[in-house]
């Protein structure tokens, strides 16, 4: 009798024979570089402000991509790692967009 509720990662996958996942448990997601590079691309958008804008937006389409793959193959990880590189990109590219209307406004006020 086959078990339902057994883990998907028990599957075999034709990329991944005998459902041989990450070597390093998931915590390191190679298999998915997209969700891995997110990751790293959404915390130095956080980190370097003046860059937060096209940084965070590669940050959010790279994570979007990671989580694509993950949702095609079970087997690979880096969900967490994508979702990271997505919040983090969101937030430092918002910060961005807020920061340049601000310094539009303030170029645009009146003199005193």
């Amino acid at each position: 009798m086959s078990n339902p509720y057994q883990s998907p990662s028990n599957f075999p996958h034709p990329q991944y024979p005998h459902g041989q996942g990450d070597a390093t448990g998931g915590v390191i997601p190679y298999k998915n570089p997209n969700a891995l590079i997110a990751y790293y691309v959404g915390i130095i958008s956080m980190l370097l402000c003046f860059f937060g804008l096209p940084v965070g937006i590669i940050a959010v389409v790279l994570g979007i991509i990671g989580l694509r793959k993950r949702a095609e193959n079970p087997v690979i990880k880096g969900s967490v790692h994508a979702w990271i590189g997505i919040v983090l990109g969101s937030i430092s590219t918002l910060g961005a967009i807020f920061a340049i209307l601000i310094i539009i406004l303030a170029m645009a006020a009146p003199r005193r």
